[in-house]
């Protein structure tokens, strides 16, 4: 789950619940429209589109049946599931998108290890290193199969003329670096209200396969933002997500939070892009 923060003074009433799965539409949303002039589209289109609509997947059960975080009442936000369940949650991930399309597999795989891994490089934070000792080995253990997942793929993709020039380091690294754009940006709107939104910052965003730029998000007024450079197809893009409102129930009181979520109706958050 992502509970978005709510305005000062107003943190301990309902909260803005949003389900990975509502996450993940956001993203799809900006990869559908992603490319112009200055930002090549990526390819092969039709697996990076399916890889970005379900790179979370594995928290699919979760969302469902979402445990209640004793300390808030309300569901565990993202950053707080317990360690054990977010190992589980990345694994399965890969694996759902492998069996759509092997270059799926690889693309979700190289998201997973990059959380964990400063993002190849991209960010300076080594999730690996704040793993307690008692849950290092199965961190490991799940990111050296991962490890082993993408090298299979690689040579899978590889080997078949049809594929092979989708992994070449320079297409293969963009496609990565797009995705985590996407990801981000979308926490950017997910994560925090709307008043406390305020200019962001996002690196490392690819013009092509050989070089990036550096995308500058403000806040205008109005719910709309404007991004400069502007990588999206047209200026004016609008885009939406759902979540719900929930107030923080007694953790002892055996509430069924998948039902309180199932009745909860859902509420939508707009947002408009406009080229600076």
């Amino acid at each position: 789950m992502i509970i978005q923060s709510a305005p000062e003074g107003q943190e301990s009433g309902k909260r803005y619940v949003m389900k990975l799965a509502e996450h993940l539409e956001l993203v799809g949303q900006f990869a559908e429209n992603y490319g112009n002039d200055q930002f090549a589209q990526p390819e092969p289109r039709e697996e990076f589109l399916y890889v970005c609509r379900w790179h979370d997947q594995g928290w699919v059960d979760l969302d469902n049946n979402p445990p209640i975080n004793p300390n808030t009442g309300l569901p565990h936000n993202l950053v707080e599931t317990p360690l054990p369940v977010i190992l589980l949650t990345s694994a399965r991930s890969p694996v759902h998108n492998e069996a759509q399309h092997p270059y799926c597999g690889l693309i979700d795989s190289m998201h997973i290890w990059g959380l964990y891994n400063g993002r190849y490089g991209l960010s300076d934070k080594v999730l690996i290193d704040l793993i307690p000792d008692e849950y290092r080995l199965l961190a490991d253990s799940m990111l050296d199969n991962e490890f082993q997942r993408q090298s299979r793929l690689k040579a899978e993709l590889a080997a078949d003329p049809r594929t092979a020039a989708w992994v070449e380091e320079g297409p293969l690294f963009a496609n990565y670096k797009i995705l985590q754009f996407f990801d981000t940006f979308a926490l950017y709107f997910n994560c925090t209200h709307a008043a406390g939104r305020g200019e962001a910052v996002f690196e490392n965003v690819p013009l092509n396969s050989e070089a990036d730029a550096t995308v500058t998000v403000r806040a205008i007024g109005d719910d709309t933002y404007s991004l400069d450079p502007f990588p999206f197809r047209e200026s004016g893009l609008e885009i939406s997500y759902q979540g719900r409102y929930l107030s923080p129930v007694d953790a002892d009181a055996e509430l069924d939070m998948a039902a309180v979520m199932r009745d909860t109706p859902q509420e939508t958050q707009r947002a408009t892009l406009v080229a600076a």
